[in-house]
């Protein structure tokens, strides 16, 4: 059994993780198979467990989710995750889960950009990304990493943690921008990829300004009733989704427009469709994709980061 730290995951190269993920959905594996998340009210927060299971592999994430955390300087998410191998089941290693979680969640939102970027929009890209934590740093590092991005411009009201993340990204090379969410319709209206990766428990801004090739990301939330992105944008964007049962449990972003009738479960495109051709995406209007995490995507790119790590340790597995 190996113990597999946060420093090691951090090692892994977001493409590895992001290749990983579009090989498990062009072969059997079936995002709608996958067993649901299941929640734990505790005292202070509420306990996750996330299991799946593909192949020789299965595992499972536990995490704590503790509001309050953030205010006293600790993490909002911790936890682990365990993966078991081989007919015996044996334990093959324990993960850390929020390095696991920073590393799998942006790379599931790479893999959708991938997709539903259009190829006429692929070339120098203006990047916009909304948050200042863990997941809108591994957002912005992922998009820098698959993408030629000429400009990244950072939304966020904790100035503090805005203008650190600016920073480290500016190490990058690329330039960065910097802007509170009251003055962010600029750097909406001129994004090509636009990253949503808050706690806002309602829209962060006017759909009206995505351009019609631009691709937006919204995963901040897995509870049916916040939201980051508005009806507007809903309705006029191709919509697509991890898998349909998730966003219909989790997804505030796709429950309440289709409670108010702005979109219907048959205009969802599962990602797996898009990734393997088998839906095309209209070429009229932005493109959506709606994530909250899923327990197959952990099991996934944890398989990934074992096999790296041993293959870095010990040789070939």
């Amino acid at each position: 059994m190996h113990l597999i730290s946060g420093e090691a995951v951090e090692e892994i190269p977001v493409r590895d993780a992001v290749d990983a993920l579009e090989i498990a959905l062009r072969s059997a594996l079936d995002p709608e198979q996958d067993p649901p998340r299941s929640r734990v009210a505790t005292q202070a927060g509420e306990l996750l467990v996330m299991p799946s299971t593909l192949g020789t592999f299965s595992g499972v994430k536990l995490l704590s989710h503790t509001p309050d955390n953030p205010r006293h300087g600790l993490p909002l998410i911790q936890g682990t995750f365990i993966l078991f191998e081989g007919p015996e089941q044996r334990v093959a290693a324990i993960i850390d889960g929020v390095a696991l979680t920073n590393l799998r969640t942006p790379a599931v939102s790479a893999l959708a950009v991938r997709h539903l970027l259009p190829d006429e929009a692929a070339g120098r890209l203006r990047l916009t990304v909304f948050g200042t934590g863990p997941q809108a740093r591994g957002h912005a590092e992922a998009m820098l990493a698959l993408h030629q991005v000429s400009e990244v411009w950072l939304v966020g009201r904790d100035t503090a943690r805005r203008d650190r993340l600016a920073v480290h990204l500016a190490g990058t090379g690329v330039p960065v921008r910097v802007s509170g969410p009251d003055e962010s319709a600029a750097a909406v209206a001129q994004a090509d990829i636009i990253c949503c990766c808050t706690s806002a428990p309602a829209p962060l801004f006017d759909g009206t300004l995505v351009k019609a090739e631009a691709v937006v990301v919204a995963i901040g939330s897995h509870s049916p009733h916040l939201r980051e992105i508005d009806d507007t944008l809903v309705n006029r964007a191709s919509v697509v989704v991890e898998s349909r049962a998730s966003a219909l449990r989790e997804a505030g972003d796709i429950v309440m427009p289709l409670a108010a009738g702005v979109v219907g479960e048959e205009d969802l495109y599962a990602l797996r469709d898009v990734v393997t051709g088998s839906a095309q995406l209209p070429t009229d209007g932005p493109r959506l994709f709606k994530g909250t995490g899923m327990p197959w995507q952990d099991l996934v790119v944890g398989a990934q980061i074992y096999r790296s790590y041993v293959a870095a340790h010990d040789g070939a597995l």
